[in-house]
C-alpha cells in the first residue's frame, strides 16, 4: 500500500473504555473527526456523555474555553454498528486483551473500511505479527500502545509486527506526535519496550520478599531513594497485583519459560486470597478506612566511636562523596584510589559499596571479620533510605558504627538481610540488562528505552542513563556473581551489555597505555 495521509484522516475508535474513550478524546482535540462504537449497547454514548463532563470540568477550571470544548465534542459521533466507519481511514481498536476478539474483529473490519484505511492495535501484549496473520492486507496493521490515562501519559509505543508497512508505522509515529504524544517504535515482542523491561523492578522485590531479606515498607523506601515515585509494593497494590500477575505470566509465557519472567509464587498466592491491592482494600498495605498509615521505623545510631585509621577507598562519585562527608565534620581521613573496592576503613573494619557479593561471603574471601555493605546511592541526592547489610561475623559494635558512618554520610540507614545485591544495586543492574538485552535484540533502540521507561512508567531515569552513572564492568560482574549465587539462568549477563563492558575494559587500558 501507499503512505497513508493521515494528518487529517476521519477515524474510528472500537472500544468504549477508559482507553477507547481517552484515545477518542486525544483524536478529537487535535482536529480528527471521530466515531466511537462498543458493542456494548449504549457503551459509546455513555462514553461522550463522560467526555463532555470532563470538558466541563476543564472549562470550569479555566483550562479550556466553552468554544473550543463544543468544537471537540461536535467531532465525537457515538455509532451503533461498524458500517457508519467505511469513512475511516484510520481505526484504532481497544477492545479486551484477547487474540481470537481482536482476530475476529481486524477480519470484520477488513470487509468494512478502504482499501487502504490503517488498523491499528493498542494491545498491550498481543503480538501485533499473530493479530496480522491471515488478513488481506497484514502490511497496514500496527501496534498503536497508548498508555493509561491517555490524556495525560505521553508515551506511544509503536509497534511493528513482521507484516507491518515500514510506511505505515512511520506515518502513525508522526500522527502520534501530532496528538501531541512521543512515539517510540519498537518490534512486536512479548512486553514490547515498557511491559518487558519493567519485570525486574517487580520480580527482585518478590525475591527479596521470598528470601526475608527485607520488609516491604523498606523495600519501597529504598527504591523511593533512589529516585522512583512509587516504591514497587506501593506500585503493584495500585496497579493490582491480578493485572501485573497476568502481565507477568503473559510475558514468561510467550518467552517458553525464560527464568528471567519467572512469576512468583507470593503474587499468585495475594490473587487468590483477593489482596488485588488498592481496589480490594487491601494489598501489601491496607487502603481501609482507619487503617494505620505504615511508615519505616528510622533506626537508632550509636555516637562515632574514637578510631585511629581512617581510609576511604575507591575512585568515582561515591568515594568523593564519603571524603567529602568526612571532610565537612572535621574528620580527616586516607584516600585509597588504587582499591578495587569502593567505600570507608575504619581500623581495620570494612563499610564496602555491594558488588553483588554476599557480606558474609566477602568476609570469607577476605578474612576481615567486622564487614558490612551497602546499596548502591543512584539518586541524585544522597540523603534518602539506604539499605545495608552487616556480615554474619561482624561484632555487634561495628554494625551500629556502621550504621553510623553511613548517617555521617548524609544516608538513612536500613538494616536488611545479607541479600546479595542488596535492594538498589541489583534492581538497576536487572533493570539495565533487560533494557541492553532488547536492544541487542533489535526491538529498540537505547533512546527509546529511555524515553520509553521515563513516560511510560515514570522511571527518574532511563536504563542506559544510569548505566553512564554506574559502570557496564561494575553492573557486568553484580550479575554474574548473582548468577553464580543463584545457580540458574535468571541473572545472566546479556551479550549487549557484555560487548558494553568489554568496550569499557579496552578504553580503560588504551587510556593507561
Amino acid at each position: 500500500m501507499s503512505p497513508p495521509d493521515l494528518g487529517a484522516a476521519p477515524v474510528l475508535v472500537i472500544g468504549a473504555g477508559i482507553m477507547g474513550a481517552g484515545i477518542a478524546q486525544i483524536a478529537a482535540q487535535a482536529g480528527h473527526r471521530v466515531q466511537l462504537f462498543d458493542t456494548r449497547a449504549g457503551a459509546a454514548q455513555q462514553a461522550t456523555a463522560k467526555l463532555a463532563a470532563t470538558f466541563e470540568g476543564l472549562v470550569a477550571k479555566g483550562k479550556l474555553a466553552v468554544a473550543t470544548a463544543q468544537e471537540v465534542l461536535a467531532r465525537v459521533e457515538p455509532v451503533a454498528t461498524l458500517e457508519p466507519g467505511s469513512e475511516a481511514r484510520l481505526v484504532v481498536e481497544a477492545i479486551v486483551e484477547d487474540l481470537d476478539a481482536k482476530r475476529a474483529l481486524l477480519r470484520q473490519l477488513e470487509a468494512v473500511v478502504a482499501a487502504d484505511a490503517v488498523l491499528a492495535t493498542n494491545t498491550s501484549s498481543i503480538s501485533v505479527t499473530a493479530l496480522a496473520s491471515g488478513l488481506a492486507q497484514p502490511g497496514r496493521v500496527v501496534g498503536m500502545h497508548f498508555f493509561n490515562p491517555v490524556p495525560l501519559m505521553k508515551l506511544v509505543e509503536v509497534v511493528s509486527g513482521l507484516h507491518t508497512s515500514p510506511d505505515v508505522a512511520a506515518a502513525i509515529f508522526e500522527l502520534s506526535r501530532a496528538w501531541g504524544k512521543t512515539p517510540v517504535h519498537t518490534a512486536s515482542t512479548p512486553g514490547f519496550i515498557v511491559n518487558r523491561i519493567a519485570r525486574p523492578y517487580y520480580a527482585e522485590t518478590w525475591t527479596l520478599l521470598q528470601e526475608r531479606a527485607a520488609s516491604v515498607p523498606v523495600i519501597d523506601a529504598c527504591l523511593r531513594g533512589a529516585g522512583f515515585r512509587m516504591g514497587p509494593c506501593e506500585l503493584m497494590d495500585l496497579v493490582g497485583h491480578d493485572t501485573n500477575f497476568a502481565v507477568t505470566q503473559s510475558v514468561y509465557q510467550a518467552n517458553f519459560g525464560d527464568k528471567r519472567y519467572q512469576p512468583s509464587l507470593l503474587q499468585r498466592e495475594r490473587v487468590e486470597g483477593g489482596l488485588l491491592g488498592r481496589k480490594s482494600g487491601r494489598g501489601f498495605y491496607d487502603y481501609r478506612d482507619g487503617a494505620a498509615p505504615v511508615t519505616v521505623a528510622e533506626i537508632e545510631t550509636p555516637a562515632l566511636a574514637a578510631s585511629a585509621a581512617r581510609v576511604v577507598h575507591g575512585r568515582g562519585a561515591v568515594a568523593e562523596h564519603w571524603a567529602q562527608a568526612l571532610i565537612q565534620v572535621g574528620i580527616g581521613c586516607d584516600r585509597d584510589t588504587g582499591s578495587d573496592w569502593t567505600g570507608l576503613a575504619v581500623d581495620g573494619a570494612q563499610l564496602r559499596l555491594t558488588d553483588g557479593r554476599p557480606a558474609a561471603l566477602l568476609s570469607a574471601e577476605t578474612g576481615v571479620g567486622d564487614l558490612a555493605v551497602y546499596d548502591l546511592p543512584i539518586a541524585p541526592t544522597f540523603g534518602a533510605a539506604l539499605a545495608y547489610s552487616p556480615s554474619a561475623t561482624t561484632a555487634p559494635a561495628w554494625a551500629g558504627q556502621a550504621a553510623a558512618w553511613l548517617r555521617l554520610a548524609g544516608f538513612a540507614p536500613q538494616c536488611i538481610g545479607d541479600a546479595p545485591g542488596l535492594i538498589v544495586a541489583r534492581t538497576l543492574a536487572m533493570l539495565i540488562n533487560e533494557a541492553a538485552d532488547a536492544v541487542q535484540q533489535g526491538v529498540c533502540s537505547a533512546e527509546a528505552a529511555d524515553t520509553a521507561m521515563k513516560l511510560g512508567a515514570n522511571y527518574p531515569a532511563g536504563p542506559f542513563e544510569w548505566l553512564a552513572r554506574w559502570d557496564a564492568c561494575a553492573v557486568v560482574a553484580l550479575l554474574d556473581r548473582l548468577d553464580a549465587h543463584y545457580r540458574g539462568e535468571r541473572y545472566r549477563a546479556s551479550p549487549g551489555l557484555q560487548q558494553r563492558a568489554w568496550r569499557r575494559r579496552f578504553d580503560t587500558h588504551s587510556e593507561g597505555a
